[in-house]
């Protein structure tokens, strides 16, 4: 019977030393994938923590005007078409966060989800303008 420190023998240190070396490698890739991956979780638990904290509350009240989005506007593509329809009033608010609102314009009512609405704000009054001709300079 042969020995391993033998020069003849079957497990010579040039056979055993690639297949170390090779576990080695995997066992240090095992750790890097590891590493990667609680990272990854890491970051995205910021990443969800961040974008939470930059979600704006929405407080409505009963009478106030608001803006419904137009859900139907991606049949529809058009970079001047309008998202949002309106103002509605609403009449009632549930606990479940629907809101119930009425148009202005037919009087019908209807819920929606809360997120489907936006703040109606009145645009610029145009009554207080000063108008003003430019004369051409004298030379």
């Amino acid at each position: 019977m042969k020995y391993p420190d033998e020069p003849d023998s079957l497990c010579t240190v040039s056979i055993i030393e690639p297949i170390v070396q090779e576990v080695f490698e995997l066992d240090c890739q095992n750790k890097l994938e590891e590493d990667f991956l609680d990272n990854l979780e890491i970051e995205d638990k910021e990443t969800k923590v961040f974008h939470v904290a930059r979600i704006s509350k929405k407080n409505f009240t009963v009478g106030q005007k608001v803006l419904l989005q137009h859900s139907k506007l991606k049949f529809f593509p058009g970079k001047l078409r309008s998202r949002w329809l309106g103002p509605h009033v609403i009449t009632k608010i549930f606990a479940n966060g629907a809101v119930e609102i009425q148009s202005l314009k037919t009087n019908n009512t209807f819920k929606v989800n809360d997120h489907q609405l936006k703040e109606y704000r009145k645009g610029f009054q145009t009554e207080h303008v000063e108008i003003m001709d430019l004369e051409d300079p004298i030379l």
